[in-house]
């Protein structure tokens, strides 16, 4: 039964509604409460509490998502559920099968690659990026490594790019960067940090460790994805179409919230991302999603010396719940419960995707707009619902006492606007 979820609610529109419950709306604005996909009562995860993913779904749209959905995959099968709309135009549901952009979920991606070729001897963590990128950056103190926990110091270029969020991404939606041109943008802006001083997250970072895998390997970033991590986990709706600017097959449309209050949300599916690149270009599904944060943890992409490097975790703020390892991040949940994996903001779509630390857990969540930061946090709700749901009586009792209220509000991808 573990793929019921998907099975099930893999129908025509109309066959869809029999599963989640409401009526379809037509607009965001009019969007209905919907249910978790029912299961076979052998499915149930244990720790999953439905209704509170559902209401955490619900949340999302409530603060300004047409449509969220999510999937918790554990050790007695699949859950899921499915709130709003995918298209505000036609009115079609949120659909668990489609694809979405994952924006800097992304750079999980390129980072896993990174660390294979560590693996292989074929790069260095603690090399200047200089040894492999000849006077690329001005400073021979900055590490591979340094890339890999956003503690380079350099500039994040999309600061200044995005600073009006519609005009920010209207300026950019079709047009193809260079990685060169990209880090020339960051290396106008001044330094954020001395090198291994502090954590600074920046997009810049990862746009460099594109660079480095092409150099290494001689090959493009996309054929890195499709033949280390994509063809050996089957993950068949997960691509990185940089700079192709469609999602082909069945996807689910993103909208921006405009600068100016009361105006209409503005589509943003169709772009290059070409801003973004291997620090945020890929696309994928909640299925693959959570097959890729398992096979992370649990050893099937990573050897053990730079798995452990990797899941290496440095606070990120000063709430002491929120770490960063090499590419990865780690949360520490209200019942206790480490998850590892990423967030992703692109235009048009939040993206959480997290593992347990064994990878026998799992939960991918997506809302299609981005630059809301309400709608973000009450995304990482389904986080507290699938990983802590059914807590102990005495944790909660705990939790209460002490007034324990976790955020989800991970450093945005892009800058946050009306949000």
């Amino acid at each position: 039964m573990p793929r019921s979820f998907d099975r099930r609610l893999a129908l025509s529109a109309t066959a869809l509604l029999a599963v989640v419950v409401g009526v379809t709306p037509v607009t965001a604005a009019q969007a209905a409460p919907a249910t978790a996909a029912p299961l076979a009562a052998q499915t149930t995860a244990s720790t999953l509490d439905a209704q509170a993913l559902v209401a955490a779904l619900q949340n999302t749209v409530d603060n300004g998502a047409p449509g969220a959905m999510a999937r918790f995959s554990g050790p007695q099968g699949v859950r899921g559920g499915l709130v709003g709309v995918s298209n505000t135009s036609t009115g079609a549901p949120m659909n668990p099968t489609a694809r979405f952009r994952i924006g800097s979920v992304t750079k999980t991606f390129s980072s896993v690659v990174l660390l294979q070729l560590v693996s292989e001897g074929k790069v260095s963590l603690d090399a200047p990026v200089n040894q492999y990128l000849p006077g690329l950056l001005p400073d021979n103190r900055i590490t591979v490594r340094h890339l890999l926990n956003h503690r380079s110091g350099l500039a994040d270029y999309t600061n200044a790019m995005f600073a009006q969020t519609v005009p920010g991404f209207e300026a950019v939606r079709n047009r193809v960067f260079s990685y060169q041109e990209l880090v020339d943008l960051s290396l106008r802006e001044p330094r954020t940090t001395e090198p291994g001083v502090a954590y600074k997250y920046s997009n810049t970072n990862f746009v460099v460790v594109g660079m480095l895998i092409e150099k290494v390997t001689g090959t493009p970033v996309a054929t890195q994805y499709q033949n280390r991590i994509i063809k050996p986990l089957g993950l068949a709706n997960t691509s990185y179409v940089h700079p192709t600017a469609t999602i082909a097959g069945r996807h689910v449309r993103g909208y921006l919230h405009p600068d100016e209050a009361g105006a209409p949300l503005v589509d943003s599916t169709e772009q290059t991302a070409s801003w973004a690149q291997s620090a945020g270009a890929m696309i994928s599904s909640l299925a693959d999603l959570n097959t890729f944060t398992a096979a992370i943890v649990d050893g099937r992409l990573l050897k053990q010396p730079v798995l452990d490097q990797m899941l290496a975790m440095t606070p990120t703020d000063a709430t002491n719940t929120k770490f960063y390892g090499l590419g990865l991040r780690r949360y520490d949940l209200s019942c206790g419960t480490q998850v590892y994996g990423h967030t992703g903001t692109v235009q048009g779509f939040y993206t959480y995707a997290f593992s347990t630390r064994d990878g026998k857990s799992s939960l991918s969540a997506t809302a299609n707009t981005s630059n809301h930061g309400q709608a973000n946090t009450a995304l990482g709700g389904t986080l507290e619902a699938a990983f802590c749901g059914n807590k102990p009586a005495a944790t909660a009792r705990a939790e209460s006492a002490r007034g324990f209220a976790p955020t989800f509000d991970a450093e945005p991808d892009l800058p946050e606007r009306n949000g």
